[in-house]
């Protein structure tokens, strides 16, 4: 099951990890990517700030840690490969995957319909 921030990311649960990318609303927003800088294993994180960064043909992005935690592990195959982002973002084109800090800060983030209802604004 995955769940949503407001700013287009997305996570999917993995026990106490945190699977972090972007949606494909942003993937779509931007174009075709051609760059992404992935934050450091063991990097912390405070909700909201900034972990991550997306390049395309028409903008940079800035890709925020939808929870508070601790880096575990990036996906190098994006660094190499980011239009595994665009091709396939809940899945291949995942960013990085965190270490849950405080697991009560997933209950204020959107389900799938509450998404849906913010892009449909």
């Amino acid at each position: 099951m995955l769940k949503f921030t407001k700013d287009h990311e997305w996570l999917r649960l993995d026990g106490d990890v945190a699977v972090v990318g972007i949606t494909d609303h942003a993937q779509e927003q931007l174009g075709d990517l051609v760059f992404v800088d992935l934050p450091g294993v063991g990097v912390s994180f405070d909700q909201g700030a900034t972990a991550a960064v997306v390049e395309s043909v028409k903008a940079a992005s800035d890709i925020y840690a939808p929870i508070a935690g601790e880096v575990t592990e990036v996906n190098e195959a994006v660094t190499a490969e980011p239009g595994l982002v665009n091709s396939d973002p809940t899945g291949q084109g995942w960013l990085f995957k965190m270490k849950i800090a405080d697991r009560a800060q997933l209950d204020g983030l959107l389900d799938e319909a509450g998404y849906k209802a913010l892009l449909a604004g």
